[in-house]
């Protein structure tokens, strides 16, 4: 109730700062059109502001500037901009009203730019230029350029998509749009398709992308027919960055979190090297070559299982050192004849980090009510990401032709201990679990993208794209040990019921292609800024992958077991090898090998009427074909034949967005369209991945994609070049949407996750956002700004009492919940300080927070009630200098509050619970702070 409070008069504090600045009118306004003073063209993204202060404006799409809440008097302007000579207008009075000032720039003799570089880069990197490019879009969407993820201090893409009305992210499971987790999103790249390089992910972890790769992300919570019809929460679109201007950047970086850095850490053996500090790890770990492609229930030898494995069970005890990275940006440009130009950009980035996790991890046992597995337990994660990007780019009057290829590798090597009971034998409370586990994903793109004007007015343009990937995700032997835990450290172990395990799983995107063809026409005016415009196009993609799961246990030959080191047991291991009292057996069944296909086809037709000056609408439809194929055996014999499950769907998925600009600064938006969502990978695959602690994670491949019916209503209010006040209110339906289960798993008695689809469900709720520079109420206060948004959501789900039956039985008589996955309320704010301290050092500092409400993070069955993911709060403090021309430096602080993040079982079950602690997962992630240092040359 006291939270709820809180957030009540936060709401109402807001609302009268809104009110606030409406009422109190401005005395004078300065306004004006800038320009090339040689050709007369209109420069976007020009700096106007009063000399000597920071209390400026941007140009916007149009050239135009508006500089206002000035008293009456005489003020010096200052006019700036890449390749232009900075130009200064002294007394220009200002009186009550508008004075209207159009300035002309001259071209720099030093930095001679071409215009359609200039107007096109600032036009998409700039804060004014984005705000300016969602005004007067008529569809609805959001973004952030690089300049302002500079200024805020973000590091990579995930994190710099958080500063966008409604998007959260959640440790370790990606970014929550609207409180819709991960499933419901979509992500392009340049406009084009990309696989994901996780099978339990929808798309890539977008924290792998360093910023210094992207110009500007792009949102989309709205749909339009170029989209894919995946869309739910969120499409995603990264524009990669270009070369400006001859650069070249070096940038460290170091950071430490409280309880994890300079504390003790276990490592794996094998990863402890400094090739593996770069990530170039894991070569050691290959399945051994005497099991063959096949498995054929092979059991070694003592000599075999004693020299054919790389890699061991020893750990080493370190003290973890700092986090820490590095990056290289080089970027340049080739002018040539006449228009033309050559811009190239390449980018090597590294980083890495130790962090430590410890909390119960626990699940309950359905018949008794208690809890089946009460563990506590804590992980080592040492995590490595690496990236390369080359990027070049030809340009000239009527044809664009880019290329770009990127490389994403990330490792994860963790060491896991978890220590308690399992199996409801709450009188062995020293039951322990040692898991080594090495996580490796890689992703390869290469993009061709072109753009041509038919006609030299860009009247009639094409434009076309293609792009291939290769993924793979792999876990190489993936070792653990289960035991009794002793009072002197060693831990006893036995070889019989699978006490010592040894997986290989190899996930391979082999092939994934996409593709863009798109023709467009603008008619009906000869201004084109004016005209109609009709668009015709195909996008597609097809992906091909494949799973691998080798399972290798500990076959009992002479001896009951072996009480062995805790963290050194491989010595003894191999005694026990030599003397005949255990080795490995194959212990893979007929799952071993499962295939998938998927694959896209759609045609769209876009039209985009410009109805008045102030109305625009623009309808659309998609043909969207789409199969997934999906190939597998069940357990049994190796020689059954595979079972094939085919979804095949072609959907009409229409789209109607309307603006209405009630003044110059004011629109009224609407928007209405039907779209899909589709499983995430091992959602629909049917692969059993086994934890030591008898959890299975489980896909199911009769899951079929969701329809989405999706209505969206928007106020927006542009006060000012930076400024921004919008209301949103949204709806939507769906059928059939897809959920996580908890259910008890009938074969190894623990809990299994799976997917299911429910019957229907319904949402609908509302956004605020506020973007609002604080010299609105007091001059003293200019030179902050304060950012603010929060949705507020409601959701139904309900179920099949057929179909879903196993969740009948916890949610009784009721067949309606809440929707898995999706928050309640979510609030954003940040405040921010920018500010001259000399001519060579400008500074911006942030305070920024976040939290969301309590959502179902997976739902109960046989008569226990859902798993509920608690509110988590967090807040972040970042500094960034610009020290002269050369020197960058930034400090930050994260999650300065440390909360506690918990999952607990609800209070709701039909059945007995005998525990008073509820909680299933809890951690603490620490306080963090990080130092980042760049050198321009």
């Amino acid at each position: 109730m006291k939270s709820q409070l809180h957030l009540k008069k936060a709401l109402f504090t807001v609302l009268f700062l809104i009110i606030g600045a409406t009422v109190f009118a401005q005395t004078g306004k300065i306004s004006g059109k800038v320009s090339d003073k040689k050709t007369g063209e209109t420069l976007i993204g020009v700096t106007v502001k009063i000399k000597g202060t920071t209390q400026g404006a941007s140009t916007d799409v149009d050239g135009k500037y508006v500089l206002g809440g000035l008293t009456a008097g005489k003020y010096m302007l200052e006019a700036t901009y890449i390749g232009y000579t900075v130009k200064t207008i002294a007394d220009v009075e200002v009186k009550s009203g508008t004075t209207v000032l159009d300035i002309a720039l001259e071209e720099s003799n030093s930095q001679k730019l071409n215009e359609v570089v200039v107007t096109g880069q600032a036009g998409r990197e700039s804060q004014t230029a984005i705000l300016m490019s969602q005004k007067n879009a008529t569809e609805i969407k959001q973004g952030i350029g690089i300049q302002e993820m500079s200024r805020k201090g973000v590091s990579d893409v995930e994190e710099g998509l958080t500063k966008i009305t409604g998007i959260t992210k959640v440790d370790g499971r990606g970014l929550f749009v609207r409180g819709l987790e991960d499933r419901y999103n979509n992500l392009l790249i340049n406009g084009l398709a990309v696989p994901s390089n996780n099978p339990f992910k929808k798309i890539i972890p977008l924290d792998l992308f360093p910023t210094d790769i992207v110009s500007a992300l792009e949102t989309y919570k709205t749909f339009n027919s170029g989209l894919y019809g995946d869309f739910a929460g969120g499409t995603f679109n990264i524009l990669t960055a270009r070369g400006q201007k001859n650069l070249t950047k070096v940038s460290f970086g170091a950071g430490f979190t409280t309880n994890n850095n300079f504390r003790k850490f276990l490592v794996s053996k094998e990863a402890n090297s400094f090739s593996d500090y770069l990530g170039l790890t894991g070569k050691e770990r290959d399945l051994p070559k005497v099991f063959g492609k096949v498995p054929a229930a092979y059991q070694m030898s003592a000599s075999e299982a004693n020299s054919q494995f790389g890699s061991g069970f020893d750990v080493e005890k370190i003290t973890a050192p700092v986090n820490s990275s590095f990056s290289i940006l080089h970027t340049g440009k080739i002018d040539l004849k006449g228009q033309q130009f050559i811009q190239y950009l390449i980018s090597v980035n590294t980083d890495n980090s130790f962090q430590i996790r410890e909390g119960v991890d626990r699940f309950f046992s359905t018949a008794q009510g208690v809890y089946d597995n009460n563990l506590y337990t804590t992980k080592y994660r040492f995590a490595t990401n690496s990236s390369l990007l080359g990027s070049i780019n030809y340009n000239s009057e009527r044809l664009n032709l880019s290329y770009n290829a990127f490389y994403l590798r990330s490792t994860e090597n963790m060491i896991q201990d978890q220590l308690g009971y399992t199996n409801s034998q709450a009188t062995v409370t020293n039951a322990f679990i040692r898991l080594n586990q090495l996580q490796k994903t890689d992703f390869l793109n290469n993009q061709l993208f072109a753009s041509y004007k038919l006609t030299k007015d860009d009247r009639h343009n094409i434009r076309a794209g293609i792009s291939h990937s290769l993924t793979k995700y792999q876990l190489p032997d993936r070792k653990s040990f289960k035991g009794a835990r002793l009072d002197d450290g060693r831990t006893a172990i036995s070889y019989s019921g699978n006490s010592v395990v040894r997986q290989y799983m190899d996930f391979d995107g082999s092939f994934f292609a996409s593709g863009l063809l798109e023709y467009n026409w603008k008619f009906g005016n000869e201004d084109l800024t004016k005209a109609h415009k009709l668009s015709l196009g195909y996008n597609g993609s097809y992906n091909k992958m494949e799973s691998v799961f080798r399972f290798l246990v500990s076959q009992d030959m002479a001896s009951n077991g072996v009480t062995i080191p805790t963290n050194k047991p491989d010595q003894t291991l191999a005694s026990e090898i030599s003397a005949g009292n255990f080795t490995y057996r194959e212990g893979s069944n007929a799952t071993y090998k499962a295939r998938m296909q998927e694959g896209v086809n759609a045609g769209y037709a876009d039209l985009a009427l410009r109805l008045s000056d102030k109305a625009n609408l623009n309808g659309g439809v998609r043909f969207e074909q789409s199969q997934r194929l999906t190939r597998f055996r069940n357990s049994g014999s190796f020689n059954d034949p595979f079972q094939r499950v085919t979804k095949n769907n072609f959907d009409i998925l229409p789209s109607l967005n309307f603006k209405y600009a009630l003044t110059e600064k004011a629109n009224f938006r609407v928007s209405a369209s039907k779209t899909l969502t589709k499983p995430v990978i091992m959602e629909a695959f049917p692969l059993e991945f086994v934890n030591p602690d008898a959890t299975i994670e489980t896909g199911n491949p009769n899951v079929i994609n969701s329809k989405n019916y999706n209505l969206d209503a928007k106020y927006e209010l542009f006060p000012s070049d930076k400024e921004m006040i919008a209301v949103t209110g949204f709806a939507k339906y769906l059928d059939n949407p897809i959920e996580r289960l908890f259910v008890q798993s009938a074969g190894s008695g623990g809990l299994q996750i799976t997917y299911n689809n429910s019957k229907k469900a319904i949402l609908y709720g509302a956004e605020l956002e506020l973007l609002l520079q604080l010299g609105r109420i007091s001059e003293s206060l200019s030179d902050f700004s304060f950012g603010f948004n929060t949705s507020l959501m409601f959701t139904e789900v309900t179920i099949d009492k057929i179909k879903n039956s196993s969740e009948t039985a916890a949610i009784g008589n009721d067949n309606t919940r809440k929707l898995q996955g999706a928050s309640p309320w979510l609030v954003n704010a940040d405040i921010k300080h920018e500010t001259e301290f000399s001519k060579k050092w400008k500074s911006t500092m942030t305070l920024a927070y976040s939290i969301y409400g309590e959502r179902i993070y997976a739902v109960g069955t046989n008569g226990l009630d859902n798993y509920y993911e608690k509110p988590f709060g967090k807040l972040d403090f970042i500094w960034n200098n610009k020290l002269g021309n050369k020197w960058d430096l930034k400090v930050g602080v994260e999650n300065i509050l440390n909360p506690l993040y918990k999952i607990e079982l609800g209070e709701k079950s039909s059945v007995p619970i005998y525990e008073n602690d509820l909680r299933v997962k809890d951690y603490k992630r620490g306080v963090g702070i990080s130092l980042g240092l760049g050198y321009t040359f």
